[in-house]
């Protein structure tokens, strides 16, 4: 992935402002089954691709099987999820496998760590990602490119992100889409 930004779209309006943007790849946080074949069209028409939130896709329950779903209907450039069986059907069927991991603690962070030995994402996802000293903890013992979410509210704090080691930041504010598409 070559930007730095990863636009995260939580309604039609935000991803119609994804599509007339510069970026190639963004992200489609919270949406209804019924918008995903509309949602996919879209994005296809103007040469973008998409990550879908495997977990927030509402009428549709999170597992394999929903996975092996949208990967054959809706082809996304990859999936994001928290669970591991959906993690492992998105390798299984060739689209990015971008793991979520919640820095709640030290014992959730160890649990992680155990939960990305047996997936073997593409990407993980460190949320919240405004912990720039965990955020390079976790690069260096996982060795797994690594995206920063949550409460990612400034230009600073997406600056601090990518400094610490994220490869890109997922973020739904504007500001940063319009400062780092310069």
């Amino acid at each position: 992935m070559n930007q730095k930004i990863l636009p995260a779209c939580t309604n039609m309006k935000d991803f119609e402002r994804f599509l007339e943007s510069p970026y190639e790849v963004g992200v489609f946080l919270e949406m209804h089954i019924a918008q995903l074949k509309h949602v996919s069209t879209m994005a296809e028409a103007h040469g973008k691709k998409m990550l879908y939130h495997m977990d927030m896709i509402h009428g549709i329950k999170s597992d394999d099987y929903s996975a092996e779903f949208i990967c054959q209907e809706y082809k996304p450039y990859g999936l994001i999820s928290t669970k591991s069986n959906v993690i492992l059907k998105a390798k299984q069927k060739d689209v990015l496998a971008i793991q979520r991991i919640f820095l709640l603690d030290s014992h959730a962070l160890e649990k992680s760590y155990k939960l990305l030995e047996k997936t073997k994402p593409d990407f993980i996802e460190v949320l919240p990602g405004i912990v720039p000293q965990i955020i390079g903890e976790v690069k260096e013992r996982v060795k797994i490119p690594l995206l920063a979410g949550g409460f990612i509210r400034s230009i600073q704090d997406v600056e601090k992100a990518l400094d610490a080691g994220a490869e890109a930041v997922t973020t739904s504010k504007k500001e940063c889409w319009k400062h780092f598409a310069q």
